[in-house]
């Protein structure tokens, strides 16, 4: 097998991020080189967000990828939260101008881009392991990395890293390089999968005094359903019925709505963590995505950061190799961490606001249902949520 050996800008990850980037670059006729420690199985599999924004919406469509999201994916005008047994709905085009948000799942996203990479030819490597990154402080950094049972080495002009929390990408600096910021939250989420149409037109964010759930979807047949549980709860303490059961109780109403029981074909349980390590850019080596931040699930941002990040990486890059301008990749980490901490604090803030924390007493949990009635009773405080759900401009 003939593999590249130098490129313009490597690429560490194929995951939303990674391969955006690579899409993005190709188009402006930039070579890059894509290599993914997984197989391209797993990668198409990997369950995570499903909620995209109004920017990412348009990022999307505006480079040739977003026509069977367009086709597929389920417009939403906004969501439900619900709770003391009542549900109150936020809507989002009132609220921010016309603006939406659209379910289509980071599975079908990455497929999207995958395909668009292989019809175009260029190079994406599954089952390609970077071990590390090297030399990133000079003017040619490399990337070392096993594929095949051989070591082999990727020449680049820059590289970057988009390959997760746990990836080699970030690992690679020295410790004393990162400012890192980081909080770990006291519960987790048990999330499945279920081959049952939703009992929802909107996804419904409930409160309820035994823990948080969510009722999201991935189509019309398929939904996707979420508790809170402890942190070091395990998948085999929750059977199906269990599951199901936990879910009526959390998201019952004095209505005539019921949830809908389905077959599970999927069961995971996800940590809540909001991490940020700065600066995003080392020499000629940057961060982005999950590599450099992460935000719990409640606000629907991962995804959307991960596509922000590179959309703005993308155009400094252009600059750079099109007329040598480095003004733009000299800003990178600034432009990209304001829009960071901007997603960080309001997932911190729906978080607190629907989870059941139980290090906290009678007082706190008053103090979220007295959020919860005046997010859903003032316009201006119904607004600040709507406009950061949908999100702001990418720059």
């Amino acid at each position: 097998m003939s593999r590249p050996r130098r490129t313009r800008v490597g690429i560490i990850g194929a995951g939303p991020a990674g391969l955006l980037l690579g899409h993005l670059l190709h188009r402006q006729g930039i070579d890059t080189v894509v290599l993914e420690a997984r197989t391209r199985d797993y990668v198409e599999r990997r369950q995570r967000a499903g909620i995209l924004e109004q920017g990412t919406i348009d990022v999307l469509r505006e480079c040739g990828a977003g026509a069977r999201m367009d086709q597929e994916g389920l417009r939403h005008d906004g969501i439900e939260l619900r709770f003391d047994r009542q549900g109150h709905r936020i809507d989002f085009p009132s609220l921010t101008g016309g603006r939406s948000v659209m379910v289509y799942a980071q599975t079908e996203v990455v497929k999207d881009l995958i395909a668009l990479r292989l019809e175009a030819g260029a190079p994406l490597l599954f089952e390609a392991e970077a071990l590390a990154v090297e030399d990133f402080h000079s003017t040619a950094p490399r990337v070392r990395y096993r594929h095949e049972d051989a070591e082999h080495v990727l020449e680049c002009d820059v590289v970057v890293a988009c390959d997760g929390f746990h990836g080699i990408g970030r690992r690679s600096l020295p410790a004393d390089a990162l400012r890192v910021f980081e909080r770990e939250y006291p519960f987790s989420w048990l999330g499945i999968l279920a081959d049952v149409p939703p009992s929802c037109d909107e996804l419904i964010y409930a409160h309820h005094e035994r823990g948080f759930a969510l009722h999201s979807m991935r189509s019309p047949k398929v939904s996707r359903l979420y508790l809170q549980v402890d942190r070091d709860e395990t998948v085999d303490a929750w059977s199906d019925d269990r599951i199901w059961d936990e879910l009526a109780t959390r998201f019952a109403v004095d209505d005539d709505w019921a949830l809908r029981w389905g077959p599970i074909t999927d069961k995971g349980i996800t940590p809540m963590r909001s991490f940020v390590a700065e600066p995003l850019r080392h020499g000629r080596l940057f961060l982005a995505g999950d590599a450099a931040h992460i935000v719990p699930p409640t606000g629907a941002k991962g995804l959307n950061l991960a596509v922000a990040d590179v959309t703005v990486l993308a155009s400094a890059l252009v600059d750079w190799f099109a007329h040598g301008n480095e003004t733009a990749l000299d800003s990178y980490s600034d432009t990209a961490l304001r829009r960071v901490w901007r997603a960080e604090h309001f997932s911190y803030l729906m978080t607190t606001m629907l989870h059941r924390d139980p290090r906290e007493d009678a007082f706190g949990h008053r103090l979220q249902l007295s959020q919860l009635r005046y997010t859903v009773s003032s316009t201006a405080a119904a607004t600040s949520l709507a406009e950061n759900y949908v999100g702001l401009p990418l720059i």
